[in-house]
């Protein structure tokens, strides 16, 4: 069984449901996934998990939030070449340039990206959801 990580920062609420759609598909994909804020987690637990989500609104002009998810964030990518990780996000303007950049340093970082990454203008709808359980099960 694999044991994943589900990693998230969440100002409105809508990155916490998609990291708990996430967290449905990697369960129901037969994982062991547990749902961590950011402020929890640590670039020491990344080796204790087979594979990580990590979910992180836009935030100002198209940016992971500076104040605990990027720090977090930063701390963790030495220790992401070759883990299989996944991205997902809200925004609630702008056109997804934040999750660009962030997989492209994910990659610069030798990180396995699992999935295309999922994002959501403001709360997830069903299709949203459903892309969320995909990540996780891909993850699985």
């Amino acid at each position: 069984m694999s044991k994943i990580a589900i990693v998230y920062w969440s100002g409105t609420g809508n990155t916490e449901s998609m990291a708990n759609f996430v967290a449905e598909g990697a369960r129901e994909a037969g994982a062991d996934a547990e749902v961590i804020t950011a402020s929890d987690f640590s670039a020491d637990a990344v080796a204790v998990y087979d594979a990580i989500a990590f979910g992180c609104p836009s935030m100002g002009a198209e940016q992971l939030e500076d104040g605990e998810f990027e720090p977090m964030f930063n701390a963790c990518e030495p220790e992401l070449k070759d883990k299989k990780i996944a991205l997902f996000g809200s925004y609630g303007w702008g056109d997804g340039e934040w999750m660009r950049t962030w997989e492209e340093t994910c990659k610069a970082d030798g990180a396995v990206l699992a999935c295309d990454s999922v994002i959501c203008m403001d709360a997830p709808d069903d299709d949203a959801a459903n892309a969320c359980k995909a990540l996780g099960a891909a993850l699985a």
